[in-house]
């Protein structure tokens, strides 16, 4: 059994950051980061534009690793285990460890395919199988009966909102056990924002969620844990509720009450 599947449901993290410094070229944009991040929970990061959250949320699946002048020190562990070992394959880690993305990314294919396109990747199913994958994982977003009738068709001809729900099924077939969020809801309606609030909360029973988000409210309805970044630095982490009511740090106090950020 891998290591990081066995430490589920033990007090380990779910995945934690150990002295975490990340950089561009010569520019440090977090520093000494670390952080642990319970099993089947939410956690929200909040901070200004350029505080660090979406470089630090990408490299819990080392989605920067190829970005030009990159530098990590520190590590990232995923149950026990380093992401970073050499023998940890990115593919195999973004399977244990999705990620949705501000703006919807859904793949120049069917609607049908994009939702299997990590199963189908990973062989993780017979394709006997495939379909009732579709109908299931379409399901769960709320997206079927909107989309049933046309499972062939472009995913570019659904509204944003609609994209944006595939892309949180196509996440979701390949069964993560982490799933990170970069602003999921910033360009999308109310309505569907609420929708997806909701699904994540449903998904607890199963993965743990961290969401980067600019949306006070937002973090306060979904989050069990805050972190607050600032400055390239981790300023404040806690449970949700305490952060906003009690923050122990001014720029933390100034941030929850707008008056900057």
């Amino acid at each position: 059994m891998d290591t990081e599947q066995s430490s589920a449901g033990t007090d380990v993290a779910a995945i934690r950051a150990v002295d975490l410094t990340l950089s561009f070229g010569t520019t440090t944009v977090l520093e000494n980061v670390s952080l642990d991040f319970p099993h089947r929970s939410v956690t929200a990061l909040l901070g200004p534009t350029g505080s660090g959250k979406t470089t630090f949320l990408r490299t819990l699946n080392r989605m920067n690793d190829k970005v030009a002048g990159f530098h990590r020190t520190g590590d990232v562990i995923l149950g026990t285990r380093s992401i970073f070992d050499g023998s940890y394959e990115p593919m195999r880690l973004r399977r244990t460890v999705g990620m949705m993305f501000q703006r919807p990314n859904p793949f120049p294919m069917s609607i049908a395919d994009n939702v299997i396109a990590g199963v189908r990747a990973h062989r993780l199913a017979p394709r006997r199988d495939f379909g009732d994958l579709v109908e299931a994982r379409l399901r769960e977003v709320g997206l079927w009966d909107a989309v049933r009738d046309r499972l062939g068709d472009s995913p570019f001809r659904l509204s944003g909102g609609q994209q944006q729900l595939l892309c949180l099924a196509r996440a979701l077939a390949v069964e993560p056990r982490i799933l990170l969020l970069d602003e999921p809801t910033s360009s999308l309606d109310p309505a569907t924002t609420e929708k997806i609030e909701a699904l994540i909360r449903s998904l607890l029973d199963r993965l743990t969620v961290i969401i980067v988000t600019h949306n006070l409210a937002q973090a306060a309805r979904v989050a069990d844990t805050t972190a607050f970044f600032f400055d390239g630095r981790l300023v404040e982490y806690g449970s949700t509720e305490e952060l906003f009511s009690s923050p122990q740090h001014e720029e933390t106090v100034r941030y929850v009450a707008g008056r900057f950020g």
